[in-house]
């Protein structure tokens, strides 16, 4: 009658402070760009246009487009993985690169030796390469990682931060 027995409407759920949500950690090991731009050359055996943006990440393109639609297309594709649940399939290569793709046709490559180099800084912060409350499901239990795990988690570091602040800062084309 006076309202002392009204159930209560619970709260509305609490939204990330980030959304899309994206990993604390924003590594400053520096992407060699012209390396990353080769092996992808290498991996499609030269018969891919693909555009790279600041951080590494390439987006591989559709045949015969211009470089302004070559770039609208690599946008929209980086796009379409940050806003959606960013799945991802690392690879390991035989050269000993990873390979880490994404839906859209989109992926990055870590180079071996720069994992190498920057191991103690990876294997340190691998925890903070996961997105705001994101459980990744593994072999080892949720959010624990063997080190290919931990190196997967780095190279999607980039993605997520050229997708924050996305910029082609180059459109390579195929031999043929």
């Amino acid at each position: 009658m006076f309202g002392l027995f009204k159930k209560k409407s619970p709260p509305p759920p609490k939204r990330p402070a980030q959304f899309p949500p994206v990993p604390d950690w924003q590594p400053d090991i520096p992407q060699p760009l012209d390396r990353i731009a080769e092996r992808i050359r290498f991996y499609t055996n030269g018969t891919r246009d693909f555009a790279m943006f600041s951080h590494g990440t390439v987006a591989v393109l559709p045949s015969g487009l211009s470089d302004v639609d070559a770039e609208a297309h690599a946008l929209k594709a980086i796009h379409g993985v940050f806003h959606a649940h960013p799945d991802f399939n690392p690879m390991n290569m035989k050269d000993g690169n990873i390979l880490v793709q994404y839906n859209h046709d989109v992926t990055t490559v870590l180079l071996a030796d720069v994992v190498e180099q920057n191991w103690t800084e990876i294997d340190t912060n691998h925890q903070r390469a996961i997105a705001t409350s994101e459980v990744l499901m593994t072999p080892l239990g949720p959010n624990r990682f063997d080190d290919f795990g931990k190196k997967a988690l780095f190279g999607r570091c980039y993605m997520f931060m050229d997708s924050q602040a996305p910029k082609v800062v180059r459109i390579e084309r195929c031999d043929g």
